[in-house]
């Protein structure tokens, strides 16, 4: 579960509650060599040179990379989607190889996965990277530090994390458009944007009992914890057409989410609450033992949504890239439409896949 926090759920947390099952790849191994991929699609000639302003200034790249390290937790997803394989991921949550969800396998066109490494809780494990030999390193959903920032500048162009957001802040569109920016095809990302963008306004289409209804994303951690406006999760809902509490921010502050003290779980009653939980079986049954939240209309008008998030579909939800929200929107929106229909009956089904 501690992973899920990271950029979900924070960088500091040092050690995992919930260890996610194996698929075949473990961190810090190296896949097959990157460069027998396909060749990537040009980009055109006459987008570089370029420059981008990010939190630590700005960052030119002289020419279309070709050997792309994703030191962002899910910046692979953009990469991907405009044809590049990287050669490198960070490993995150999910035990996925070389950090591809199956959302986004398909963009590997038969090519190697990168190789991964993992983020010690340190930062990027900077000479792994460089024996990469990259020329462009993507730190846009991350928390890179200066001090981090200045080291992997020396072998590679770096571009962090925007200034205007909040650590593993940075919304998804942002994330395509400047990855699409760095490599040169700015016009294909603005298409796969638009087009995301057209399946979140087909579901608002289909549900306008969603507009103005109030939700929260949470987790049982440390209690309740209750993400912020700015985590993509959160970020996912207000896109579907809900709005946050009014007072959401003020309790959590500048951080992505924070875990509530009990006088304010009243933060948890609203029109719907997602939940994302280690075990659909388990943490629902003793969420509701607890009379605080057990007795808040949320829980007794059948309000809720649970998303395990050790499945390929609650990992999913907390990526929130361009190439997982598709992926994301199909299992979601039936559960939020039965959650906010008034009908305390209608079984909110709970997909795992």
């Amino acid at each position: 579960m501690f992973r899920s926090l990271r950029g979900g759920r924070a960088t500091v947390l040092a050690t995992a509650l919930v260890m996610l099952a194996a698929c075949g790849t473990t961190p810090d191994t190296a896949a097959p060599a990157a460069s027998s991929a396909p060749p990537a699609e040009t980009a055109a000639p006459s987008a570089f040179p370029v420059t981008i302003e990010h939190k630590y200034g700005s960052t030119t790249i002289a020419a279309a990379p070709q050997r792309v390290f994703t030191v962002g937790l899910t910046d692979q997803d953009a990469v991907l989607a405009l044809g590049t394989v990287p050669v490198g991921t960070t490993d995150w949550f999910g035990d996925f190889p070389g950090a591809i969800g199956p959302w986004a396998t398909p963009k590997l066109n038969g090519a190697p996965v990168p190789t991964l490494l993992k983020d010690t809780g340190n930062g990027p494990q900077v000479e792994k990277i460089a024996t990469l030999k990259p020329d462009l390193i993507l730190a846009l959903y991350s928390g890179l530090t200066k001090e981090q920032y200045d080291t992997l500048s020396k072998f590679a162009p770096v571009v962090a994390q925007p200034a205007q957001y909040d650590d593993y802040g940075i919304p998804w569109q942002d994330s395509t458009l400047i990855t699409g920016k760095a490599l040169g095809k700015q016009a294909e990302a603005k298409a796969l944007v638009d087009e995301v963008d057209a399946k979140f306004a087909a579901a608002r289409t289909e549900h306008p009992e969603f507009a103005g209804k109030t939700a929260v994303v949470a987790t049982p951690y440390e209690g309740f914890f209750v993400y912020g406006s700015q985590d993509a999760r959160s970020r996912t809902l207000t896109s579907l057409g809900f709005v946050m509490p009014a007072d959401l921010d003020e309790v959590i502050g500048n951080k992505f989410g924070t875990s509530i003290s009990r006088e304010r779980a009243d933060l948890l009653d609203q029109d719907a609450v997602v939940w994302t939980v280690p075990d659909l079986t388990a943490d629902p049954a003793a969420l509701h033992k607890d009379k605080l939240y057990g007795d808040m209309k949320v829980v007794t008008e059948g309000r809720e949504v649970f998303v395990g998030e050790s499945t390929p579909y609650g990992i999913a939800f907390s990526f929130v890239t361009v190439l997982s929200l598709p992926y994301v929107i199909e299992r979601l929106v039936p559960q939020l439409a039965k959650a906010v229909d008034g009908d305390k009956s209608t079984e909110v089904e709970q997909p795992t896949s």
